[in-house]
């Protein structure tokens, strides 16, 4: 068997060409590799002290949020507590019209209840003269003579002086 020297044997020479590049390139590769991952570094820190600076407007915006909410909320309950007592005093003040508005009408049906019994009155009073004249007029015809007639006749104007007198002084 034949054995071949270490530099006939192309692997070899291609991994001492290799070794030799990275003697060479090495450092100028490592520093430019090194630079692209500082960079990205210093790129990945600015990107986490942005989301930190972000983080912390969100966590101000969100107290902002929250204390505007509890302000809306207790101003929701001040008007709804308004609202309420407003009510209640349009309740009260409905109840005190309905209250007056009945009296009103009550007065109203009493005053025409005593205008329907005067008028009632009246009118009894009326038919009851009516039929007292009616029948004194039967009376008296039947009863009276024309003599008799003429006697009341003259007493009356004898005594028609006195009675306007006495309504003249009174």
């Amino acid at each position: 068997m034949h054995e071949e020297s270490f530099f006939a044997e192309p692997r070899n020479w291609v991994a001492a060409a290799f070794i030799v590049f990275f003697l060479l390139f090495g450092r100028k590769l490592w520093g430019a590799i090194a630079a692209l991952l500082d960079d990205r570094a210093v790129k990945i820190r600015a990107e986490l002290d942005e989301a930190a600076r972000l983080r912390t407007e969100a966590e101000a915006m969100l107290k902002d949020a929250q204390a505007r909410r509890d302000s809306a909320v207790a101003d929701a309950k001040q008007l709804l507590e308004g609202a309420k007592a407003e009510a209640a005093r349009l309740a009260q003040a409905a109840t005190a019209d309905a209250e007056a508005a009945a009296h009103r009408r009550e007065q109203m049906a009493m005053d025409r209840i005593a205008a329907a019994e005067k008028a009632a009155v009246d009118e009894v009073r009326t038919t009851a003269a009516e039929v007292a004249t009616v029948a004194a007029r039967r009376v008296i015809a039947d009863a009276l003579s024309a003599e008799a007639d003429g006697r009341l006749i003259d007493t009356a104007i004898a005594q028609l002086p006195a009675a306007l007198a006495q309504r003249r002084v009174a």
